[in-house]
C-alpha cells in the first residue's frame, strides 16, 4: 500500500513537472528581451559599437549617393535587403507607441534603453530621409532586382536606387505615416533627450503640412516603387498622424482636422496599410481622459474602435475568425502582423477601461479589462508555443521554433565567419540547402500558420516563414505590459 502511495505521488509530481515546463517556457520577459534584439538584426548602415547581434556587419554604406543625400541607416523590413519607407515608418510608430505607453514597464525589465535605441535607429534615418520640407525619400533599393538575388546585406550588388515624393509627386500616405512615426517617437524620447524629441516634432509637423497640401498615393506618383507595399488610401494615415500630433502638442489645429476627418468606420484589421484602428484608439484615450467630449465625431471614433476590440476578443457581432487551435485568423500571408498589432490595441484599451473603472459593452456581453488581458495572453501564448504544433513562432524562444526562415542574412553564413563574397546567384546554394539557417534571428516572428494551424518550415515558404519588423514592433509593448 505504501509503495502504491509513493508511485502515485511520484506520478503526480511528474505530471506537475511536465505541465510546469510549458509555463516556464512562456517567459514574457525573455520574449521581450529577444523582441528588441531582433531590431538589431534588421539594421542597415554602419553598426554601432553597442551592436549585440554579432553575426551582422555594416551594409549599404553608400545609400543615397545616387541623389547626393546620406540615406544610410534604417531597417530592412523583412527577409530582403530593401528599405521600404511605409512599413518602416509604421514599425517606428508602433515601437514608439510601445515605449510611450509602457516605458515604465520596459524600465522595470531593464529594456527601456534597448527599446529607445530601436526607436532612434529608425528616427535617425527618417530625419535624413526628410531632406527638405516637401521632400521625403521613402525607399532605397529596387524590389524586383532584390527579390531576384539571394545575398547577405553585407554583399549586396543590387541597385540601391533612392525614390522620393515631393510637391510634384505627392505621397501623402507615406509622408503622414512618417509624421506619425516621428511624433510618436518624440513622445517616447522626450524624457531622455528633449532636444532630439523637439527636432523629431519639427520634422513631423512639416511632413504633416506637406501631406495636407499635396494629397496623393505614393505608388501613383512613383509607380516603380509601389509594387511591394502599395497603399490603399491616405485617409487613415492622415487621421493617425493628426491624432499623434494632438497628443504631442495639444494644438487645436490637429483636433479640428480630426473632427472633420474620416473616422474609418468599423475596421476588420489594423496594419501597415490601415491605421484607422490606431487613430480610433488614440482618440478613445482622449475621450476617457476627458480631453474631448464623448459625443459627436469623438464618440463615433471611440465606438468604432470599441467594436474592433469586441470582434477581436470574440464578443462582437462579426468576430475575427479563430483557427481550431485558437489563433486569430485574418489571411494566409503574414497573418501574425494583424495579431500583434491588434494585441497592442487591446492592451491599451484594457488599460483605458481600468483607469476609469469601466467595462466594454459588446454585442456578445460585457468585457472587463482583465478579460481583454487574458485574451491577449492567449494569443501571445499561441505565438510563443502554446499551439497544436508545440512550436514557438518567435525565433530563438523555447526549445522548438522554425529553423529555415525566409531571410537572406540569416540563411547565409555570417560574413564574420566566412568573408568569401556571396554573389547574387551564388546565394541560391544557401537558399536551397535543406539545413537550419546558420544564424538565428532572435525575437523575429514568422508570418505564422495557416487557418488550420499548419506550418511548413521551408525557406521557400515566404507567405508563412518570412519575419517582418512590423510583426514584432507592436509585441514589444504587449510583452512589456504582460511580462
Amino acid at each position: 500500500m505504501a509503495l502504491r502511495v509513493v508511485f502515485l505521488l511520484v506520478g503526480f509530481v511528474l505530471f506537475l513537472l511536465s505541465h510546469s515546463h510549458v509555463d516556464a517556457k512562456l517567459d514574457y520577459g525573455v520574449a521581450l528581451t529577444k523582441s528588441l534584439l531582433y531590431f538589431e538584426a534588421q539594421r542597415s548602415g554602419k553598426l554601432p559599437p553597442s551592436q549585440r547581434v554579432q553575426w551582422r556587419a555594416d551594409s549599404a554604406l553608400k545609400d543615397g549617393s545616387d541623389v547626393g543625400v546620406d540615406l544610410t541607416g534604417g531597417y530592412y523590413d523583412a527577409g530582403d535587403n530593401v528599405k521600404f519607407g511605409l512599413p518602416m515608418a509604421f514599425t517606428v510608430t508602433l515601437l514608439s507607441w510601445s515605449v510611450a505607453e509602457y516605458g515604465a514597464n520596459l524600465r522595470s525589465k531593464n529594456e527601456l534603453s534597448n527599446a529607445l535605441a530601436a526607436v532612434r535607429w529608425g528616427t535617425d534615418y527618417l530625419i535624413k530621409a526628410h531632406a527638405a520640407p516637401e521632400v521625403l525619400y521613402f525607399q532605397v533599393g529596387d524590389g524586383d532586382s532584390d527579390h531576384n538575388c539571394w545575398q547577405r546585406p553585407e554583399d549586396m550588388t543590387t541597385p540601391r536606387t533612392s525614390y522620393r515624393v515631393d510637391a510634384s509627386h505627392p505621397g501623402s500616405d507615406v509622408a503622414a505615416e512618417t509624421a506619425a512615426a516621428l511624433t510618436a517617437a518624440s513622445i517616447a524620447l522626450r524624457g531622455s533627450d528633449g532636444q532630439y524629441a523637439s527636432t523629431l516634432l519639427d520634422h513631423a509637423k512639416q511632413l504633416f503640412d506637406f501631406a495636407r497640401k499635396h494629397r496623393g498615393l505614393y505608388q501613383n506618383s512613383v509607380p516603380a516603387a509601389g509594387k511591394s507595399y502599395a497603399s490603399s488610401g491616405d485617409d487613415d494615415e492622415m487621421v493617425w498622424a493628426a491624432a499623434w500630433l494632438y497628443h504631442a502638442t495639444n494644438d487645436q489645429t490637429y483636433l479640428d482636422f480630426l473632427s472633420a476627418g474620416n473616422n474609418g468606420g468599423v475596421r476588420s484589421a489594423f496594419s501597415w496599410d490601415d491605421k484607422f484602428v490606431g487613430a480610433q484608439t488614440l482618440i478613445s484615450k482622449l475621450v476617457s481622459e476627458g480631453k474631448v467630449p464623448n459625443n459627436g465625431p469623438w464618440a463615433q471614433y471611440k465606438r468604432n474602435g470599441e467594436q474592433f476590440v469586441c470582434s477581436v476578443a470574440q464578443k462582437g457581432s462579426n468576430n475575427v475568425k479563430l483557427s481550431p487551435g485558437g489563433m486569430l485568423w485574418w489571411q494566409p500571408w503574414t497573418n501574425f502582423q494583424y495579431t500583434t498589432s491588434a494585441m497592442l490595441v487591446l492592451v491599451v484599451h484594457a488599460d483605458q477601461l481600468a483607469a476609469v473603472g469601466g467595462a466594454l459593452q459588446c454585442p456578445g456581453g460585457s468585457v472587463g479589462p482583465q478579460d481583454i488581458i487574458s485574451f491577449v495572453e492567449s494569443q501571445v501564448d499561441y505565438i510563443l508555443g502554446a499551439n497544436p504544433k508545440k512550436m514557438s513562432y518567435m525565433l530563438g524562444f523555447g526549445p522548438s521554433y522554425p529553423v529555415q526562415v525566409h531571410h537572406r542574412g540569416a540563411s547565409i553564413v555570417s560574413i564574420k565567419a566566412n568573408g568569401e563574397f556571396v554573389s547574387c546567384k551564388g546565394g541560391t546554394f544557401w537558399f536551397n540547402r535543406n539545413e537550419p539557417n546558420p544564424n538565428v534571428i532572435d525575437g523575429a516572428i514568422v508570418g505564422g500558420p495557416d487557418v488550420n494551424d499548419s506550418y511548413n518550415d521551408s525557406r521557400s515558404n515566404f507567405q508563412q516563414g518570412e519575419p517582418t519588423t512590423y510583426i514584432t514592433a507592436p509585441l514589444v509593448g504587449v510583452l512589456a505590459r504582460i511580462a
